[in-house]
């Protein structure tokens, strides 16, 4: 990556405008690996040998210089992933402004009532490998259901249901029972409301929905509580 200016690298950053990052550094709230940076022609270069580059500050508080930034959110019930919502709050509330201000998407959406793993990033090359069918990317589920499984249900599932609209069946790649009203299931593409409609085709109807695990990533190992997020490695995640 070629060397930046300030003002450059802290709007590559998200941090405002490049008049607005003018300012930061002219004010002296600007450092770079421990240095105050107020001339403006300073050329700068951010990368390291990681993907993650080196260490930065703005009033105190300290960044890493990120290319492109990869995130795992795990989504509460109650929003939306979209940064204009219409009856609920935005999955973006819950991140800091400078990372929205760098304009990042989610990898596919979450309805306002499913909660679980949430991938984003400002990476248009990741978010299209993400979300296109082509890839088959792998995504588990725990379904709470309204009527008890049976094991009628789970066939059907793992045999394929005929979805309305859709020219084939839509079959799980992995279906486990875990109680009586729980199960966890596995499939390979992100069709609208997928998990749902599949689960209605079976006769039942799903209560609960939680994404548990895409690709290697799964929430247990990431530890991420209702509502908190991490930054992610891009290099270590699989699709399956």
């Amino acid at each position: 990556m070629k060397s930046l200016t300030p003002d450059r690298f802290l709007q590559s950053q998200g941090f405002g405008s490049r008049k607005e990052c003018q300012k930061l550094v002219l004010a002296g709230l600007f450092s770079f690996e421990g240095e105050i940076i107020v001339d403006l022609k300073r050329e700068l270069n951010p990368l390291n040998q990681s993907e993650v580059g080196l260490e930065f500050s703005i009033g105190g508080h300290t960044y890493f210089f990120r290319e492109k930034v990869y995130l795992a959110l795990n989504k509460p019930s109650g929003y939306e992933c979209s940064a204009s919502p219409q009856h609920h709050l935005s999955v973006f509330d819950l991140l800091p402004d400078y990372l929205v201000n760098r304009g990042i998407q989610s990898a596919g959406r979450l309805d306002q009532n499913t909660t679980g793993l949430l991938l984003l990033s400002d990476d248009g090359e990741f978010i299209h490998h993400m979300t296109s069918p082509k890839h088959h990317i792998h995504k588990t589920y725990e379904v709470g259901t309204r009527d008890p499984i049976t094991q009628d249900q789970k066939n059907l599932l793992l045999n394929g249901v005929q979805l309305r609209g859709e020219p084939g069946p839509d079959k799980a790649l992995e279906v486990k029972i875990l109680g009586e009203f729980l199960m966890e299931m596995k499939i390979d593409q992100g069709k609208y409301h997928q998990v749902r409609r599949m689960i209605a085709a079976t006769g039942n109807f799903c209560e609960t929905l939680r994404r548990t695990a895409e690709g290697n990533l799964n929430l247990e190992s990431l530890e991420l509580n209702s509502g908190q997020w991490t930054f992610l490695d891009k290099y270590n995640f699989h699709d399956k």
